[in-house]
């Protein structure tokens, strides 16, 4: 299904900006006809995706070894509204979205580290990785839950 970086990153950030419309969709419903279920709803499904965008990131920016600086921007795109789509394009241009997932050891040094070789294991697996990845986002997810919405409780 995700055969690239690119993919798998692009379905992700346009997931993103997809529930920030559902969100701000949610809000205006509890502003004018007092529907507060649809921000627990437009709130919860921004949430998880949010999440699952950042872990996303995460996994790409290491496969494709960014540097600190577009990491961070990527991350951080997640927290302005739609502004994951423009990071996504400009990730494509300067190229750091292409390439294929890492599955082999090359004679680059930074291969032979532990933590490349244990991505190369997980990429191997991918039904393994994406399985952790599930239980990670919803383990967190839960997490803030109980903690409460950003804002506290309206």
């Amino acid at each position: 299904m995700f055969t690239t970086p690119t993919t798998l990153y692009r379905t992700f950030a346009i997931a993103e900006a997809i529930s920030w419309t559902l969100l701000i969709t949610a809000l205006i419903l509890r502003a004018t006809a007092g529907l507060a279920a649809a921000v627990m709803i437009g709130g919860g499904i921004h949430g998880f995706v949010f999440l699952c965008y950042g872990a996303t990131a995460i996994l790409v920016a290491k496969n494709n070894r960014w540097r600190p600086g577009p990491t961070i921007l990527a991350l951080v795109s997640a927290i302005v509204p739609y502004a994951t789509i423009p990071v996504e394009i400009w990730l494509h241009r300067k190229g750091l979205l292409a390439g294929a997932w890492r599955r082999q050891a090359t004679d680059d040094p930074r291969d032979r580290t532990w933590h490349d070789r244990l991505l190369r294991f997980f990429l191997m697996r991918p039904m393994l990785l994406g399985g952790l990845a599930v239980v990670a986002v919803a383990g967190l997810f839960t997490v803030l839950l109980v903690i409460g919405p950003p804002g506290g409780r309206a």
